[in-house]
């Protein structure tokens, strides 16, 4: 039964009312004759504090409020993939049918359409005997995606399991018919397409696993130097104008996972009308459909009330949890959890709570590991043996660049994986420009093994690269103290070396066709490569020829164009350059030598 209370404060978005007993924490509530929603964040006695997820003008103390009963929470179904929502799950296509291009207050349409039909092919048969996450059906969500219908989370199945009374035959039905029945603990309940799960709570599961596979990028400096493990967590903080926003968006469409949930938290209105214009038109790399088949867009940009914003993060990683439990490997990419950081602290200061460093709540640091915790790879609960995987990327927008405020500090805790993005590289139009000195990647041991199966020295290769780059930095303070005339070839070698690694390498065009991805084992005879013209140089240099007559090389030219070969191409492209690189240093080795003759 509905409990009404009665508003006698209001203070933008933030609410209290009377007369609230029997309420709960974050439970959803209607304020208004316009049935604002909102979410009850503080009780005292019979006195509720609520956050408004809309606007409040208009208004007034005396006002109603009806309890829902329920807490904020996600509808899970099929119909979930290629939509756009909002923090709280509103789909933004259908508002902007209903009501045009601004949200308006009280409009709900529902997450999932009631009225689609779905192709439903029952996995079980009547009499069996199912557990929680069951597989008891499957639906073709999206021609990348195969939605896999779970018997949700329910106490009575945890343990002793529950039959199945009764269950549809093949045929096409909406998320609200329902599609079986199932006995359990003495009572039976009907099962639909769709089931709603809170958002603030974890879903569960078996067990965790190791995080000993690799998400690819595409990204040579991270799949190389920093690489990120299938239910990792990592974090992209840098300043305005540094690539965060390309960086996640290039992750989205290139990460190596069944299936990506962008967050715009408190973005930019014209930086997620990009995104949500962008994305529809991208194509999948592996399957070449749509990326939209495989992708959900949650998009709260910064002019959207702050409560949603805080709410859009849990919702995200909720919808995450759901196709992991299917057995899919899932990756959440938050722009960004500064954002997200600055709605609790605007809640907290209506609150009137005690601030922490900034002003932000003394427990930011626990809200951001509720996050990160529901990231990992995990054994899923169900009588079979199912696997999935949640990577949780956040970006960070310190201000000013500065590595040292709470929200960044508190996310290097958490997190395992850290990208550095570096405005000096950005000034230079280096990109991405995540810095090789200050970022790192706690994954390398475990991944050991896996990229051995890529490259047999493949662990050798990346430190003789990061060593060769910090040598180039050791000898550029020289240069600054005495100038570059002290330097002989050997030094001058680690230089231009170096200037290959940054250029040749590191250095990645988001909007080349060819060079915005690059395959692992490109990626893998790329630095082989490039090391091997700098060993052979060193030899050369130690034999007495000429710094710049092995720059006058060729072959260095071929090196250069190495990242825009098409990948199917670059195999015999690879062998031909390693044979180019034998062939012209013995040459020039030789030719050395004649000279040398009385």
């Amino acid at each position: 039964m509905l409990r009404i209370g009665t508003i006698f404060r209001v203070a933008g978005p933030f609410l209290l009312a009377k007369g609230m007993a029997g309420s709960r924490m974050h439970e959803l509530v209607r304020v208004g004759e316009a049935g604002v929603i909102g979410e009850i964040i503080r009780l005292e006695g019979e006195t509720a504090a609520i956050q408004a997820y809309e606007e409040t003008t208009g208004i007034k103390p005396g006002e109603k409020v009806e309890g829902t009963g329920k807490p904020l929470s996600a509808e899970l179904g099929p119909g979930l993939i290629g939509q756009i929502y909002d923090g709280i799950q509103r789909p933004l296509p259908v508002i902007q049918e209903l009501v045009g291009p601004r949200i308006q207050r009280g409009v709900t349409p529902p997450a999932l359409d009631r009225k689609k039909k779905w192709h439903f092919q029952p996995k079980v048969k009547k009499g069996a005997s199912v557990l929680s996450g069951d597989i008891i059906g499957t639906v073709q969500e999206t021609p990348l995606v195969e939605h896999r219908v779970l018997v949700p989370p329910m106490r009575a199945l945890t343990v002793k399991g529950g039959v199945v009374e009764d269950i549809v035959s093949e045929g096409k039905y909406s998320v609200i018919d329902p599609i079986a029945e199932i006995r359990a603990g003495g009572g039976s309940e009907k099962l639909y397409l769709m089931h709603t799960w809170p958002v603030r709570q974890p879903r569960p599961y078996k067990m965790t696993l190791p995080t000993d596979v690799a998400l690819l990028t595409g990204q040579r400096i991270i799949d190389a130097f920093f690489p990120i493990a299938k239910g990792g967590t990592a974090t992209i903080p840098g300043g305005f104008g540094t690539g965060k926003t390309v960086m996640l968006d290039m992750l989205a469409q290139w990460a190596d996972a069944d299936i990506v949930i962008l967050v715009g938290c408190g973005e930019r209105g014209n930086e997620m009308a990009d995104v949500t214009g962008r994305f529809p038109k991208l194509k999948d790399f592996r399957s070449g459909k749509p990326l939209m088949d495989r992708t959900v867009i949650i998009a709260n940009t910064s002019d959207m009330p702050i409560a949603a914003r805080e709410a859009s993060i849990y919702t995200a990683v909720t919808l995450a949890e759901y196709y992991r439990d299917m057995g899919y490997d899932v990756a959440v990419m938050a722009d960004s959890t500064s954002r997200w950081a600055e709605a609790l602290r605007e809640i907290s200061g209506r609150l009137e709570e005690m601030p922490g460093e900034e002003g932000y709540p003394a427990y930011l640091a626990s809200r951001l590991a509720e996050f990160y915790a529901r990231a990992g790879r995990v054994k899923t609960i169900g009588s079979k043996e199912r696997y999935g995987s949640i990577t949780a990327i956040g970006a960070v927008s310190p201000p000013g660049g500065d590595f040292s405020e709470p929200v960044t500090e508190d996310t290097l805790r958490l997190t395992r994986v850290f990208w550095a993005l570096d405005f000096a590289l950005a000034h230079r139009r280096h990109f991405p420009a995540i810095n090789w000195f200050m970022s790192y990647s706690e994954y390398m041991h475990a991944l050991e093994g896996w990229y051995d199966k890529v490259g047999p020295d493949w662990s050798r290769l990346r430190e003789e690269a990061m060593s060769l780059l910090k040598k180039e930095e050791e000898l550029r303070e020289v240069v600054s103290l005495v100038g570059a005339e002290i330097l002989g070839d050997k030094q001058r070698c680690v230089f231009e070396a170096t200037k290959m690694v940054k250029e040749y390498f590191l250095l990645q065009n988001a909007f080349h066709p060819v060079d915005m991805y690059c395959p692992i084992k490109k990626t893998y005879q790329m630095l082989r490569l490039i090391l091997k013209f700098y060993e052979k140089a060193k030899q050369a240099v130690d034999l007495g020829v000429p710094l710049v007559k092995v720059l006058s090389l060729s072959v260095r030219e071929d090196l250069a164009r190495m990242k825009i070969i098409r990948s199917e191409e670059f195999d015999e492209a690879s062998l031909e350059i390693d044979k180019k690189i034998n062939e012209q240093f013995a040459q020039l080795v030789g030719e050395t030598k004649e000279d040398e003759l009385p």
